[in-house]
């Protein structure tokens, strides 16, 4: 048995061993959504338009991730339809983004591991630039939702006739207490996974100019900072749908009672 499956019996047993028949389904979502992504690759290799891959399989990760890591539907619909907003306005920004700052395609740090293949390979770099970085923000866009969707509807079944305005700051206020440790683990994660190149910027005692204006070390900072922004677009986002939809939560929740 390699590494990979002993770690992912592992993760499978923790996970219905706490979250029981929740945990399942999780794990389960994760190995779809490792379908989904897959798949996507093999679209783009074949030269089907990559926005479009990226859209589709945007929409669909969202969804599986969402709807199944959640059985209440007055949260998982609220959270689809707030994390859908804010992929569309993440394309389009990552798009222009992406653009102004020509970091697609590979740097000088990856010249020993291309040399000798060919990097003519007929699709648009910058487009799967964008693949790249709207992927990357999903997981963070739907945990954001769906802390802050769940919080909102725990506040209208409390409170039906709470007022709009309210709401909206119960949905700011959540946004805040996730929003220090959104970026602490987006940051942590950026830095474990450059830590490598960190070092080797060290050894070849780069100056922070250098630093700064390298194409791989950008990009990966441009990720970060993209998925970020889509946590902070989250909050407001999901808690203005959450208004939109309340009459529909409130009756949803009388009936569950």
């Amino acid at each position: 048995m390699s590494t990979i499956y002993a770690l992912g019996l592992v993760l499978l047993f923790l996970m219905v061993l706490v979250g029981g028949k929740q945990g399942w389904r999780s794990f389960l979502s994760i190995l779809l959504n490792f379908g989904f992504l897959f798949f996507a690759i093999v679209l783009i290799e074949f030269h089907v338009p990559p926005m479009f891959v990226t859209a589709v399989t945007g929409i669909t990760i969202l969804a599986v991730t969402i709807f199944m890591g959640e059985d209440d539907l007055r949260i998982t619909v609220t959270a689809f339809y707030a994390s859908l907003i804010v992929l569309l306005i993440l394309i389009i920004l990552i798009f222009f983004v992406s653009h102004w700052a020509m970091v697609q395609g590979f740097g000088n740090e990856d010249s020993d591991d291309l040399e000798g293949m060919s990097i003519l390979i007929g699709i648009s770099y910058l487009k799967v630039s964008v693949t790249a970085i709207v992927i990357s923000t999903l997981g963070a866009i739907a945990e954001a939702s769906i802390a802050i969707s769940a919080g909102l509807t725990e506040i209208l079944e409390v409170h039906p006739k709470i007022n709009n305005s309210r709401l909206i700051d119960g949905g700011m206020a959540i946004g805040r207490q996730i929003i220090g440790t959104t970026l602490n683990t987006l940051f942590f994660g950026f830095f474990g996974g450059f830590l490598s190149l960190f070092i080797w910027f060290a050894g070849l005692h780069y100056s922070i100019g250098t630093i700064f204006n390298n194409k791989i070390f950008v990009a990966e900072l441009i990720e970060i900072l993209i998925s970020f922004l889509g946590v902070l677009l989250t909050v407001p986002i999901t808690s203005l749908v959450m208004v939109k939809r309340r009459d529909q939560v409130i009756d949803k929740s009388a009936e569950t009672k």
